[in-house]
């Protein structure tokens, strides 16, 4: 019998003493896990727990979700980053409402069909709301499993991925039929302890850990250089100017591309480069034309207050702001709505808006939090 063969029971038996409780976890609906395993991919637990259940409470099953607009979708997962996971959610709800009758499916392969869902959370799904015997293989199990062997293969190799769910999944078929095993409890439970024990930053915990007796990386002392995973490669930096334009008690944003970095979502007007205050108060005049209910005189006269600088980490990139407040007389014509500044011809994508539409309707990428707040 090998480490993975010996694992399943005192593994169980440490997570039903040890889980934590999570609000996904009491009441695993297959919509339930589905929208908190894509909301905890790049978020972690304590802070996502909030966002899941806003979520619920206003959208808590796919036909909401499919029905919910684009604005209101982006509103709701503001400050999760990666947006195009919310997109790919509601295209994902769209397809399950029209071919699946509103319930997500219980076959293995129709969830891999749908958008956003790769092998991953096709596994999670399946596993855990459905009680299907396959895996759900992330960057926890992945450590796990090579410490628990000293494989000193590289972890972020998409053929060690594939191994080690060609491996789980012969497992958990050979254990599923069994009595007091499930699924999903099981790949729960190697997901927990590689979360809470068999951590990635700073030593694991191995005196806590069921697998212990028997870990390969423990019991050679490999624990501080497995598992192995290749560097990642350095992020490009960017460097951008902010602008905090007010007029009044308004101020503007502007609309990304829809394709992109960020697409489709509202930001602080911005420029490449880091501009000095002559150089930014050229780039909006050039601007003026575009910036709503803004003339190229008031730009010419109104003050530039420099903002402090900020740094904001994507996954292959990095934004170095500096930003400017602008404040400009308030215009003489305000639209009440954005139905009216649309109306009457204005660019659409910019918009001139309160602070409190900011709270309720407009989301603003979390790499400008350091402006926001001045808002």
């Amino acid at each position: 019998m090998n480490e993975l063969q010996m694992l399943p029971l005192p593994l169980l038996d440490w997570y039903f003493k040890n889980a934590r409780t999570l609000p996904w976890r009491s009441e695993p609906t297959p919509y339930r896990v589905w929208i908190s395993e894509i909301m905890l991919q790049q978020t972690r637990i304590e802070a996502g727990k909030g966002y899941f259940l806003r979520w619920m409470k206003e959208l808590p099953d796919a036909a909401s979700l499919a029905e919910v607009s684009d604005e209101r979708l982006m509103k709701l997962w503001e400050g999760l980053g990666y947006y195009n996971r919310a997109r790919n959610l509601k295209k994902a709800a769209e397809i399950i409402v029209d071919r699946f009758g509103g319930d997500l499916p219980g076959d293995y392969n129709d969830l891999l069909s749908l958008p956003g869902i790769g092998s991953y959370t096709a596994g999670a799904i399946g596993s855990i709301a459905f009680g299907l015997p396959v895996p759900a293989v992330d960057g926890n199990v992945l450590r796990v499993l090579a410490r628990l062997r000293a494989d000193k293969s590289d972890i972020s190799s998409s053929s060690v991925k594939k191994a080690a769910e060609t491996e789980l999944r012969t497992l958990l078929e050979e254990n599923a039929g069994t009595e007091e095993f499930y699924p999903g409890d099981f790949n729960q439970a190697l997901m927990e302890l590689g979360a809470l024990v068999c951590i990635p930053n700073g030593a694991p915990k191995c005196g806590q850990c069921p697998a212990a007796s028997f870990c390969r990386a423990y019991l050679q002392g490999l624990t501080g250089c497995i598992p192995v995973k290749a560097a990642k490669k350095e992020r490009r930096i960017e460097k951008k100017t902010v602008f905090l334009i007010r007029t009044g008690s308004r101020f503007v944003l502007h609309k990304r591309d829809k394709k992109g970095l960020l697409a489709g979502l509202w930001e602080l007007p911005n420029a490449e480069g880091h501009l000095s205050s002559t150089e930014a108060r050229n780039w909006l005049c050039e601007h003026a034309a575009d910036l709503p209910a803004l003339s190229k005189a008031q730009l010419q006269s109104c003050s530039l207050e420099p903002l402090p600088e900020s740094t904001h980490i994507f996954s292959h990139v990095e934004w170095h702001m500096k930003g400017f407040e602008i404040c400009a007389e308030e215009p003489p014509l305000l639209y009440e709505s954005t139905e009216a500044y649309e109306a009457a011809g204005l660019p659409q994508e910019y918009a001139l808006i309160r602070s409190d539409d900011l709270k309720s309707a407009y989301s603003l990428p979390s790499a400008f939090r350091a402006y926001r707040k001045l808002l």
